[in-house]
C-alpha cells in the first residue's frame, strides 16, 4: 500500500481540493481527482531528501562559532572596503572548490554559511564533479579561498553529517 500511496494524506487532500475546484462528485472528476493525487503523491515521495543523520555533534558548537566570528570579520573587512574608499580597487571574482562533502544537508549547510558571510556566495554546485562555484567580493588568492572553505567549513561538515 505504501508503494503505489507513499502519502495518503497528501493524495487525499489533492482529491479534496480537485473535487472542490470543479465543484462536483461526478464519477469522472472523483476518477481524475484521485488520479492526480495518486501521481502527485507518487512524485513527492521521489523528490523527498535521506533522512537526516548527525554523527558528530560535539563538533557543531566550534563550528557555529567559527562561523559567528567568520561573519563578524567579513562584516567588518567589508565595511573597511567600502566606507574606507577602497572599493574602486577591489578585484572580484569566481572560484571553483573541489569538495569531498557530498550529504545534502551538508551542502545546504555549506551553502548557508557561505552565502551568510557577507562578500561571499554560492554560485553553483555541480554534482558530478563535485565542485562548488563561488563569488568572492575580494579576492586576492583563490588557494586561500580554497583551503578556507574547505578545511575551516566542509571537513567538519562532513564529520557532522557523513
Amino acid at each position: 500500500m505504501k508503494r503505489w500511496l507513499p502519502h495518503p494524506s497528501m493524495s487525499l487532500f489533492v482529491l479534496v481540493t480537485w473535487l472542490l475546484l470543479n465543484q462536483s462528485l461526478a464519477p469522472g472528476h472523483v476518477l481524475l481527482g484521485a488520479l492526480f493525487g495518486i501521481a502527485l503523491g507518487l512524485a513527492f515521495a521521489r523528490f523527498q531528501p535521506p533522512r537526516l543523520r548527525i554523527r558528530n555533534r560535539r563538533i557543531l558548537p566550534g563550528l557555529i562559532a567559527r562561523v559567528v566570528g567568520d561573519v563578524i570579520r567579513s562584516n567588518i573587512a567589508l565595511f573597511r572596503i567600502i566606507l574606507g574608499g577602497r572599493s574602486g580597487k577591489v578585484t572580484s571574482g569566481f572560484v571553483y572548490i573541489p569538495l569531498e562533502l557530498t550529504n545534502p544537508y551538508g551542502l545546504a549547510a555549506l551553502a548557508c554559511i557561505i552565502t551568510a558571510t557577507p562578500g561571499t556566495i554560492w554560485v553553483s554546485y555541480q554534482s558530478r564533479e563535485r565542485l562548488l562555484l563561488i563569488h568572492v567580493f575580494d579576492l586576492v588568492d583563490e588557494t586561500v579561498w580554497i583551503r578556507t572553505i574547505t578545511e575551516r567549513y566542509a571537513v567538519p561538515l562532513k564529520e557532522v553529517f557523513e
